[in-house]
């Protein structure tokens, strides 16, 4: 059974009409097309009902025994209740129905009322319903989320990271001004994802949506039409025009993260959306107007994929209008301690823990540490530790840390690898790429030169789980 089926019949809807016959008639309905009716004959029977059936969606007979509609949807919207209301009356009462609207109505129909249309009607209220409802929470989430959002640190290039994101945020304060395209450039796990929501919170474009894109996690076959869009029928299951992602950032941010993932083929799209400002969707001749400022980020050097022509030139350069580069973990010095202490703190809280403190020795380890994940792994890390603490402190035991002098560490690798096979070899090279690079396969393959599609086959090979 398809998800579109499952939300159906989970969708309960409390049918307030005194005409059995009709009642019967649309309930009867409701049920062949896999809703959970309930009829409730009167204003007393249907408050009850409220309470005790909790509807998705109300069908409301304006004329009861016992009162008026209009009087049950007032008492209905005091409670502050959200849920849609579908009013019906045989009266046609154009007053009725204005005063039903001010009362936050979903529609209004007129008695005699076909079964198939009442049916298309309630779909196309509940549909507006849960867009509404996921586009309140999506809004609510993103609200939360800029409100906690900070860039931590005191070493001098994370204070010039602040400055230089504080400047363009001032660049930004009108919102009727588009802002300059911005490239964040740093290691996997050094935190671009933390400066492009820093950067969409102290704009003015704060309150607008914020639509993170990863161009590594896009399917292949299915990446145009999730970024620009398609329109029904474009290709082979497409049952209906979707927005596409960038579209769906509307006025706020579009953030494209690991932009050196985006197939050679698209970036010239892409470039076209970034110039023209307007895109068009798939099977479409219709272009639309992007408003959306655009935020990109990448692991790799993008000079050196316009060498090697992994990227266009003129998409570099269109990207790159202004630069933000993100330090590794391992040159900010002190500030893996600060680090430490907010994750601890962020992490009790979660969990209801009491304080839990860092004995000397885990610092001087954490210190000691080269974090080939950067602050990713560092969060990954401290929670573990967290949570596997006893006493309320983390030791260096309870880190689990491998601080052993990396030239010595290439030198024992080295000695190691003159007694393996060829295949344990390999092996050994897969896990220690996936190990540097905190299970980024992409970047894994870069760094020994292979296609993704020949490191996925090498994993499965010898069963790697990332």
């Amino acid at each position: 059974m398809s998800n579109g089926e499952n939300d159906i019949q989970k969708t309960r809807i409390l049918i307030i009409e005194d005409e059995a016959l009709f009642a019967k008639a649309v309930k009867k309905r409701l049920e062949v097309a896999g809703y959970q009716p309930e009829v409730a004959g009167t204003l007393s029977i249907a408050h009850n009902s409220l309470e005790k059936f909790n509807p998705d969606l109300v069908l409301l007979d304006m004329r009861l025994p016992d009162g008026s509609g209009l009087d049950f949807l007032t008492e209905l919207r005091e409670k502050d209740s959200k849920v849609p209301v579908l009013v019906l009356s045989a009266y046609g009462d154009l007053e009725d129905a204005v005063a039903a609207m001010k009362l936050q109505a979903s529609d209004y129909l007129k008695k005699p009322i076909d079964l198939d249309e009442l049916l298309l009607n309630i779909e196309k209220v509940l549909h507006r319903d849960r867009i509404s409802r996921q586009l309140e929470y999506s809004l609510k989430r993103e609200s939360m989320t800029t409100e906690k959002v900070e860039l931590l640190g005191e070493c001098e290039q994370i204070k010039q990271l602040r400055a230089q994101a504080q400047h363009i945020g001032n660049l930004c304060k009108d919102p009727a001004i588009l802002p300059p395209n911005i490239l964040i450039l740093g290691e996997t796990g050094t935190g671009k994802d933390m400066a492009a929501r820093l950067l969409h919170s102290i704009s003015a474009r704060r309150t607008k949506p914020f639509v993170h894109i990863d161009c590594a996690a896009l399917p292949k076959d299915l990446i145009e039409a999730e970024l620009f869009g398609h329109e029904k029928g474009a290709f082979t299951n497409a049952m209906e025009a979707r927005t596409g992602l960038i579209e769906a950032a509307e006025d706020g941010v579009v953030f494209l993260d690991e932009i050196g993932e985006l197939p050679i083929e698209l970036q010239a799209k892409l470039l076209a959306v970034l110039e023209r400002r307007t895109l068009r969707r798939v099977g479409s001749s219709q272009e639309r107007p992007v408003l959306a400022w655009v935020i990109s980020a990448t692991n790799r050097n993008p000079e050196k994929m316009v060498e090697t022509g992994d990227m266009r030139s003129d998409l570099y350069f269109r990207l790159n209008v202004l630069t933000l580069k993100m330090p590794p973990l391992r040159e900010r010095g002190r500030d893996v301690v600060l680090l430490v202490e907010h994750f601890t703190r962020q992490t009790a809280s979660r969990y209801g823990l009491s304080n839990v403190t860092i004995a000397p020795d885990a610092e001087a380890a954490l210190l000691d540490y080269h974090w080939p994940g950067n602050v990713r792994e560092l969060k990954h890390l401290i929670e573990r530790a967290v949570l596997l603490s006893t006493g309320g402190k983390i030791t260096a035991n309870t880190l689990m840390l491998n601080n052993a002098d990396k030239n010595a560490a290439t030198d024992k690798n080295t000695l190691n690898l003159e007694n393996m096979t060829l295949e344990a070899a390999e092996k050994y090279m897969l896990e220690q790429a996936l190990s540097r690079t905190d299970n980024n396969v992409s970047e894994a393959a870069r760094q020994l030169g292979v296609t993704r599609m020949a490191m996925r086959y090498r994993m499965q090979k010898y069963n790697l789980q990332p």
